[in-house]
């Protein structure tokens, strides 16, 4: 990074990409938007339009569909954020790496990538392209279910994002980064045990699967299906040598900074994979949370036939477009004991 004012190339426009674009140039920072399809052909039509608790705001800003769009070269001092599901990482990292760079070099050689995603896989699969890869652990309720528009319910802070370089440490410009975030509505912490914050987010998020097949976790098979999950995924982490964030330190971060408020008199509805089944996509991340589970089960041999399972279930009802909720809790609890 140089003097020179920091552009944000935001790769994956969607909920958290979209909201942290967003707010980055609410706060006056240079911002790109990445996005393809119907989403592409709404920002580039009516821009950004991006609801939070202070109301609705059409960003009109430039969105490309890939790197050819920014022309033959990337500046020296741009930032790369890396926010597309981890199922779509491989295909952004390739073809943003070998970019080449102002001055010399390619993108991979010379420009930070942030991996602002969840899971924690799509670090490792970034730090095979690029030497400066930093880990930001994402913690933005935030809704992307229509092309075009984004919606970020916290207040006063859109959320907590922490942020250090992978595999561990910190440097001038995770702090650089994080600066420009706390000025744009972001707590932005930053940490030299980064991963620490994301497995602990990978814990939480192994309810996901079960949120997008069933619906909101209310019911007690809901309820007790994520206990199961997670004490899966604990047992796995433990076996591993692998440490998380305490849910007290997690608790600690996020007091009294965000608070959830119904936008536009309704409730937000569910997380990132129930918003894959809502578009239906055809996809969904379980193979890179639960499944994660699963991979470091297998490697440390311990049982996670939950998680297993749960990773199954979601690949089904994505690849059929199935709709968020299409089963019951009792009848996903069957289908995860039947094996």
């Amino acid at each position: 990074m140089t003097s020179r004012r920091t552009r944000y190339i935001i790769i994956g426009a969607g909920a958290v990409g979209g909201t942290v674009g967003g707010r980055l140039a609410e706060a006056g920072h240079d911002v790109v938007l990445v996005a393809r399809g119907a989403h592409f052909e709404a920002l580039r039509a009516g821009g950004l339009r991006l609801t939070t608790p202070e109301g609705t705001r059409a960003h009109q800003l430039p969105v490309v569909q890939g790197p050819d769009g920014l022309g033959p070269e990337l500046r020296p001092d741009d930032v790369l954020v890396l926010s597309v599901k981890t199922q779509d990482s491989t295909a952004a990292l390739d073809a943003w790496s070998a970019r080449p760079v102002a001055g010399g070099g390619t993108a991979g050689e010379r420009l930070p990538l942030v991996c602002a995603q969840n899971g924690v896989e799509s670090e490792r699969l970034a730090l095979r392209r690029f030497r400066h890869v930093h880990a930001l652990c994402v913690w933005l309720p935030a809704t992307h279910t229509e092309p075009g528009s984004v919606s970020a319910a916290g207040t006063p802070l859109s959320g907590i994002l922490h942020l250090g370089r992978y595999p561990s440490g910190t440097d001038e410009t995770a702090r650089r980064i994080a600066a420009d975030l706390e000025k744009s509505r972001f707590l932005a912490p930053v940490v030299p045990d980064v991963m620490r914050w994301k497995y602990a987010k990978l814990l939480s998020n192994l309810a996901n699967a079960i949120e997008a097949v069933s619906g909101p976790l209310e019911s007690p098979e809901a309820k007790a299906l994520v206990r199961r999950a997670l004490a899966e995924g604990q047992a796995v982490l433990a076996a591993a040598g692998i440490e998380a964030a305490s849910p007290a330190e997690q608790a600690e971060a996020r007091d009294g900074r965000t608070t959830l408020v119904p936008l536009d008199g309704t409730e937000r509805g569910g997380g990132s994979s129930w918003q894959s089944l809502s578009r239906r996509t055809g996809t969904i991340e379980a193979d890179y949370l639960n499944g994660e589970i699963v991979l470091l089960g297998r490697l440390h041999g311990v049982p996670t036939p939950v998680n297993e399972a749960l990773r199954r279930i979601a690949n089904t009802c994505a690849r059929e477009r199935r709709a968020p909720g299409s089963l019951t809790a009792a009848r996903l609890t069957t289908l995860v004991d039947a094996g």
